[in-house]
């Protein structure tokens, strides 16, 4: 009876919120059947609509980020949130467009004094 998170992952956003709000009222309605000394099965199920729940709602935001992800790709910034994590240092290392950089008196140098070139006596 649990859902599939790949049979949630083909519905439509509206089909989704349905399923949401069933499965909420069959929360409800189970935590009431325990309050007044319900049967162990509907117990046990309790557990499990709620893991319904929570595959429903991981669907959900699922598919907003992707559509994020989508609406932000030609964008110039990356919402924190759609960002990857990595490290602190990762994130604050310079680009490898800015570490290759020279500044002006290393162009200079490397101008002036070339790599020397030795002839290798075979």
């Amino acid at each position: 009876m649990s859902t599939k998170a790949y049979e949630l992952r083909t519905q439509t956003k509206q089909q989704l919120i349905e399923k949401l709000k069933d499965l909420k009222e069959e929360l409800a309605s189970l935590k009431v059947q325990k309050s007044s000394n319900g049967n162990a099965p509907k117990l046990a199920k309790i557990g499990e609509v709620k893991k319904s729940i929570a595959r429903v709602l991981t669907v959900m935001s699922q598919a907003q980020r992707d559509n994020l992800r989508v609406l932000f790709k030609t964008k110039k910034y990356l919402p924190l949130d759609l960002r990857t994590k990595q490290t602190r240092a990762i994130r604050r290392r310079l680009t490898p467009e800015e570490a290759s950089k020279k500044t002006l008196r290393q162009i200079k140098k490397d101008r002036h004094f070339p790599k020397r070139k030795y002839a290798v006596k075979a």
